[in-house]
């Protein structure tokens, strides 16, 4: 477990308030017990703060024409809907919400070439609404395999405003490659072609970088 490069500066914005918090209540002469809680709020806020900026080590591992989770959270969309954006076709898509308390980082589903990495400004409607997959603020990422392409979008929610994506058109990635990171939550949109095999459920929780979200159709 490693704490992601993103949280940096809010964990040292935390450790700050929290030292000047037991600071300040020590210097206006409180009880001990008064000092012993500022310790105990200053310590759970550092640790809720870091909770949000960690990184599980995981070993990516998917059979032929398998796509991996991009995202830990749980499953709330599996429907055929239409792609106008890239494809302008019908595909299958599975989105998974992720709250507070996931890891929040983003890895590639397969290895391939990256021909999208798009950033759309937009809304900040909830995660969970209908429109927030095509008004909110978010990126479409594409990777290209060898069973073809595979569009993903990290959506930004109410509380989640920092999209950061780490992939451009053209570059190679691996599978289970970090590729993005959202702070604070939000929701990952997965669109696969007709006929893929999807091997996760409604209100599942999964694992981004080790559940098998799906496997595609041979060309």
């Amino acid at each position: 477990m490693t704490l992601h490069r993103e949280g940096f500066r809010l964990i040292a914005l935390a450790l700050g308030i929290g030292a000047t918090l037991v600071g300040v209540t020590w210097w206006l002469g409180a009880p001990s017990w008064g000092v012993n809680l500022a310790v105990v709020v200053a310590c759970i806020d550092v640790l809720l703060v870091a909770q949000f900026f960690r990184v599980p080590k995981r070993v990516p591992v998917a059979g032929e024409g398998q796509i991996l989770c991009p995202s830990d959270g749980k499953v709330v969309v599996i429907e055929e809907v239409d792609e106008p954006e890239v494809f302008g076709d019908k595909r299958i898509q599975v989105s998974i919400f992720m709250s507070p308390l996931n890891v929040h980082a983003q890895w590639a589903p397969m290895a391939g070439e990256v021909t999208h990495a798009t950033y759309h400004p937009g809304k900040y409607l909830v995660a969970w609404h209908p429109k927030s997959s095509t008004e909110n603020e978010r990126t479409t990422l594409v990777i290209d395999g060898e069973r073809g392409p595979v569009l993903f979008r990290q959506i930004a929610g109410a509380v989640a405003r920092r999209i950061r994506w780490y992939i451009e058109p053209g570059q190679h990635v691996k599978l289970g490659e970090e590729v993005g990171f959202i702070k604070f939550g939000s929701r990952i949109d997965v669109f696969l072609p007709l006929g893929s095999e999807i091997h996760v459920t409604l209100d599942q929780k999964v694992k981004g970088r080790e559940t098998v979200l799906a496997t595609l159709p041979k060309n």
